[in-house]
């Protein structure tokens, strides 16, 4: 699946769980638990190229993955995370069919 970057509208429950998307003028909603995508923390970048054994970098979650279907029954699984620079603005980055 090739790696898209569009914005999308989200909305987002107190804990930061993903509840609806708006994606090509379309409304979709959560229809699933959505399963959080980590990654390395953006404080961790400067150290990455150093040896951490034993242990791992330390992680944050950096996305969302969700399925998600529209009121007609339109569905797909969708890899989220924040625009860069932003904590405020999403986009899809992965689209399932």
């Amino acid at each position: 699946m090739p790696q898209l970057e569009e914005s999308v509208e989200m909305w987002t429950d107190d804990a930061g769980t993903p509840l609806r998307l708006v994606w090509r003028s379309r409304r979709f909603r959560v229809d699933d638990t959505p399963t959080a995508l980590v990654g390395a923390c953006g404080w961790w970048r400067p150290f990455a190229q150093h040896d951490v054994s034993p242990g791992r970098a330390p992680l944050e979650i950096s996305g969302w993955r969700f399925q998600a279907s529209t009121a007609d029954g339109e569905t797909h699984v969708f890899d989220v995370e924040h625009e860069p620079g932003t904590d405020a603005r999403w986009r899809v980055v992965r689209v399932f069919d």
